[in-house]
């Protein structure tokens, strides 16, 4: 059964941005949560709603929250043409059967399974793979007065939870130029790519002063013909922080880079994610996990993460989190994306162990 709802959910193809398809993927999730007994609230967004569930428990205790993402990476038709779902040796392929569906799966299967146990509140993101823009107020508030929070993005390969994360913060550079003929009149326009070029070699000027900092230039945009000089471009940027203080210097060093022509300079946050520090409140959840995962067989283990997701901010917040208790796999945004078929049955019985233990 946990393999034929993974099929049934990785066959509904959801990309981020896509309402239509998050919000009828949306639909099934709310149906199941209120199935096996949730409150189910809808958070409308312009990309894709968000939802939260609260499953009710023993009345005396703080509920464990459960971070979840139902975006995936991949467009509609991927699943058709070039990462159909299969079963080769125990191992299952598909668009988002290791992030994060098998996650979802997971937690859902686990919440079937035990009755006595902590409330539990869900949160489903849909624009988690874009740095959830629209989600971080949701999280943040919702994350008061929980007990702990857990994510159920994939673990590390040998399938040990994530103790903490890196910061990730996607900052996207504007330019506006002066288009002008590039022959005849070249001397009255103002190059934006020119401008950009020297801005992104100034960004990487500013990286190289600090240790354990990321920078990637995803995406580049600009100009038209090669015969005009080009008027406008921009470039996204995404940097990963080991810790909050090197994130605020260089984000601020960032956005105080001013143009070296007559050109317009646009710095703008599309989102972040605040690095998530070891603490030793994560440590002592994680020996509970640990004790928990003993008693149904399993031995748990925890390190840290480069990668973000939600569980930053449940961890920037100060509240004890761990992340990883999705299904053992590899691929993560790559067509070889892939879950071990039989680690969907050990999580749900570490998670079902989680939830009426801790």
């Amino acid at each position: 059964m946990i393999i034929e709802r993974l099929q049934e959910y990785v066959g509904a193809e959801t990309p981020t941005g896509d309402a239509a398809a998050l919000n009828a993927f949306a639909d099934r999730l709310a149906e199941r949560y209120a199935a096996l007994g949730a409150t189910v609230r809808r958070v409308p967004a312009p990309t894709g709603d968000h939802l939260v569930a609260d499953f009710p428990g023993r009345a005396d205790q703080a509920p464990l929250l459960f971070l979840a993402h139902h975006d995936t990476v991949w467009p509609i038709g991927q699943l058709d043409d070039a990462m159909p779902w299969r079963e080769e040796n125990g191992v299952i392929y598909g668009p988002g059967v290791f992030d994060m569906k098998g996650g979802l799966v997971v937690l859902e299967t686990a919440l079937e399974q035990v009755q006595d146990r902590r409330p539990v509140r869900v949160i489903v993101v849909a624009d988690e793979e874009v740095g959830s823009p629209s989600a971080r107020e949701l999280v943040t508030a919702e994350s008061a007065g929980v007990y702990a929070a857990f994510g159920l993005e994939p673990p590390h390969p040998n399938g040990d939870l994530k103790t903490s994360r890196w910061g990730s913060t996607r900052v996207r550079i504007e330019v506006t130029g002066r288009e002008a003929h590039a022959a005849l009149d070249p001397d009255s326009g103002v190059s934006a790519i020119d401008e950009l070029v020297d801005q992104l070699i100034a960004v990487r000027g500013i990286v190289a002063q600090y240790d354990e900092v990321l920078c990637n230039v995803g995406t580049i945009t600009g100009g038209g013909r090669t015969n005009v000089v080009p008027g406008s471009a921009s470039a996204d940027i995404g940097f990963r922080f080991v810790d909050p203080s090197t994130e605020q210097a260089v984000l601020k060093a960032v956005g105080e880079l001013q143009p070296v022509r007559d050109a317009q300079l646009q710095v703008r946050v599309m989102s972040n994610r605040p690095a998530w520090q070891p603490s030793a409140a994560t440590d002592e959840l994680l020996a509970k996990v640990i004790e928990a995962g003993r008693s149904v067989g399993q031995e748990v283990g925890g390190a840290a993460a480069s990668g973000a997701a939600d569980t930053n901010l449940t961890g920037w917040l100060g509240v004890p989190t761990l992340d990883g208790l999705g299904p053992v796999g590899k691929g993560a945004h790559a067509v070889h994306e892939q879950v071990i078929a039989a680690s969907l049955a050990e999580r749900v019985a570490l998670v079902a162990a989680i939830i009426s233990t801790i």
